[in-house]
């Protein structure tokens, strides 16, 4: 499995069958979109048109089986929905013997019900800019802690490339308020099941 990051939220997820785009809301941070004809698109809260001939658009809860990628969408509160709200979609995505949560913009309260759902994860990509738009290091290390991933893709920080609607904070600053460190820096990230470690580390995908 291949990751790669290009701002927002927005993360390529490329299995042996299948490629999946996450959350490929560019073209509103000032970026070109992502989305390639075939892609399978997800995404975790509103978004605008893809414009182009996905194989399939999730954008609610549900289970869905794609190109032998396992989808499963769980409902929850955005970071800034009310209380009795729920506007935002998790995902957690089973392929090649790797079980990914993509939390988007999520109050950092998680139900038994949906800690259930979610259940082992092996890599957890989390927005962490925070400011009051969406989780920041402390609303992120309690997910992180609630459901205790063996690897920690964080996206959604501060990136003078990317025109946010609210200003996002430095990825060094998120660390250091989690009180942990980034294990690499890549561009691009590749895995297998037998990979993964003990423990849970930090690594940092550059934008491309």
């Amino acid at each position: 499995m291949e990751f790669q990051y290009f701002g927002g939220n927005c993360v390529r997820i490329s299995t042996k069958d299948a490629v999946v785009i996450v959350d490929d809301n560019l073209s509103e941070l000032g970026k070109k979109s992502q989305t390639k004809s075939g892609d399978i698109a997800i995404f975790t809260g509103a978004h605008a048109d893809t414009h182009v001939d996905t194989k399939i658009t999730i954008d609610q809860p549900g289970e869905f089986e794609v190109s032998k990628i396992s989808i499963m969408g769980i409902s929850a509160r955005a970071h800034m929905d009310e209380e009795n709200q729920k506007t935002a979609t998790m995902f957690k995505l089973v392929a090649d013997d790797i079980r990914v949560l993509i939390t988007g913009h999520i109050y950092p309260e998680l139900s038994d019900d949906q800690l259930e759902s979610i259940g082992l994860i092996d890599v957890m990509v989390v927005p962490v800019g925070g400011n009051g738009f969406t989780l920041d290091g402390v609303g992120a290390l309690k997910i992180i802690k609630s459901i205790e991933p063996k690897l920690i893709l964080p996206v959604h920080y501060a990136d003078d490339q990317i025109k946010y609607p609210v200003a996002q904070q430095e990825l060094s600053v998120v660390l250091q308020s989690m009180g942990m460190e980034a294990k690499e820096s890549v561009s691009k990230l590749k895995i297998k099941g037998s990979d993964l470690f003990e423990g849970t580390q930090v690594v940092i995908l550059e934008r491309q």
